[in-house]
């Protein structure tokens, strides 16, 4: 699936996008709020200032993404795949992070308030 493919499926009020291919895709400031994600990979992908609140990403790959100053206040990112991701400036407030993998990630200036990081994994982890 494309950025184009996606975000025109969105904006049509499409909201299950549960295992799509989005591997490198560049959704640069994109809104995908309350979008179903389960599954999906965007390994590699380019989020920087995505909206993704309340947005299911349970299990997705999103190893080094561009994730940097995204929104992922209330998303559900249990067991997700952050390795080597940007995160910094990405705002995490009450996300749930359980058992995520962070290992390597860049959390510099990170908000994590009232996010769930039970069994979360942060070797190497920047903050």
């Amino acid at each position: 699936m494309t950025a184009k493919e996606l975000l025109t499926a969105y904006a049509a009020g499409e909201r299950d996008f549960k295992g799509a291919d989005l591997g490198g895709v560049d959704l640069y400031g994109a809104d995908l709020s309350a979008a179903d994600l389960n599954g999906a990979d965007l390994s590699g992908a380019n989020l920087r200032g995505a909206n993704l609140f309340g947005a299911n990403l349970r299990g997705a790959n999103l190893s080094g993404a561009n994730l940097s100053m995204a929104n992922f206040i209330r998303a559900d990112l249990h067991r997700a795949d952050l390795r080597s991701a940007d995160l910094s400036d990405a705002n995490f407030n009450h996300a749930n992070l359980n058992h995520a993998n962070l290992n390597g990630a860049d959390l510099y200036h990170a908000n994590l308030n009232g996010a769930d990081l039970i069994g979360a994994k942060f070797n190497g982890t920047k903050f």
